[in-house]
């Protein structure tokens, strides 16, 4: 369902808006009853690397692995016939989505570095046959919404000029909007890490994810009256998804704060094996270290920075290496394979002000 470039801001956005809210109370149930639930995390993120790869919209990448939610809540598949379903899922998602000319090839597909890792090879008549099963299953109805077709329409009015950043008026209406818009992307690809953000319709999430953006900018009042209306929630229908929202990024910020201080002793080690090899009249050719690739972080924050091509952490750390298959003789990868965050009992206070600082833009 290619829709018009930037449709939030057309004639028809009311329209199509109320649409998509109307098929989104007819989505299939999700149960989360998978034999191999445990793996979606691994699935999810071959989706995003492969997606990213070709540069498709968020849009097909977040309908994609809607997609094989959806399949696997359905079917026992075994793990090498996964590796086939994800890719198909995303393949059967751009097509709907993307203009033809970026869906991607299968000669394209064969020649990327994961495929290699994971010994597997495309073939047409595999993927058709796929495809076809997966069209089944869903019965032929691809127009499945996702919080990713909400989200613009949101972040449309989620900045307004009459809106406070610590109770001072924004100087900035431009760059607050940038910055909002890199927080609620953030927060979207987070909601897509877990399945137990399935429980939540899609535009309840999307509009999670404006309000928590909203909350860590510190800009008040956090969730107005415009975007209630909007939305059609209510603060208080939003919290349940904004705490899980906020534990996930706590946690992001924790494991980048921690990359943050491995990192220097590192470097210092570095420089010291470089001086040796000075020292003892050997040529500098010091193998370059390869660490994880994190968020960048401001010295006083503890929210990542918005860097132009910013991602969360998790589709980060597969940027220098390559996405290995989960299997019995494989060395196991226990920190892609488990969910985004397990979401704990306790609850996790949301409150109207965030205790957590933001100075990410100057008043």
């Amino acid at each position: 369902m290619e829709l018009e470039d930037q449709w939030w801001t057309g004639q028809l956005a009311a329209d199509i808006y109320q649409s998509l809210r109307y098929r989104e109370l007819k989505l299939p149930p999700y149960k989360g009853q998978s034999p191999q639930l445990s793996l979606r995390r691994y699935f999810s993120d071959l989706i995003a690397i492969v997606s990213n790869r070709f540069r498709l919209c968020p849009v097909a990448r977040h309908l994609a692995v809607y997609l094989l939610d959806l399949f696997m809540d359905h079917y026992d598949v075994t793990v090498q016939q996964l590796h086939m379903v994800s890719l198909s899922c995303l393949l059967l998602a751009s097509k709907f989505e993307e203009r033809e000319d970026r869906v991607p090839k299968l000669e394209t597909l064969n020649s990327l570095g994961c495929m290699s890792s994971m010994n597997l090879v495309l073939t047409k008549q595999g993927l058709l046959h796929m495809e076809l099963l997966l069209l089944e299953t869903f019965q032929w109805n691809l127009y499945l919404p996702t919080a990713a077709h909400f989200i613009d329409y949101y972040l449309s009015i989620a900045v307004h000029e009459g809106d406070l950043h610590d109770g001072w008026p924004m100087t900035c209406l431009e760059k607050t909007k940038l910055y909002m818009a890199k927080y609620a992307d953030y927060f979207l690809e987070v909601s897509l890490q877990d399945h137990v953000f399935l429980c939540f319709t899609p535009s309840l999430v999307a509009a999670a994810c404006v309000a928590t953006s909203r909350l860590i900018l510190h800009l008040s009042p956090t969730w107005p009256l415009r975007l209630q209306r909007l939305t059609g929630y209510s603060w208080e229908n939003l919290v349940p998804c904004a705490e899980k929202l906020l534990i996930a990024h706590d946690s992001d910020v924790k494991e980048a704060n921690k990359q943050k201080c491995v990192q220097p002793s590192q470097q210092q080690q570095q420089q010291q094996g470089q001086t040796a090899f000075h020292s003892s009249g050997q040529t500098n050719t010091v193998a370059p270290y390869l660490h994880r690739t994190s968020m960048q972080y401001p010295q006083q924050a503890s929210q990542p920075a918005l860097a132009p091509n910013h991602r969360p952490a998790s589709y980060l750390s597969h940027t220098t290496t390559s996405l290995q298959p989960p299997n019995s003789t494989a060395q196991t990868h226990t920190t892609s394979l488990d969910p985004k965050t397990n979401i704990p009992s306790r609850a996790y206070q949301v409150s109207m002000h965030y205790t957590c600082a933001a100075p990410c833009f100057d008043r």
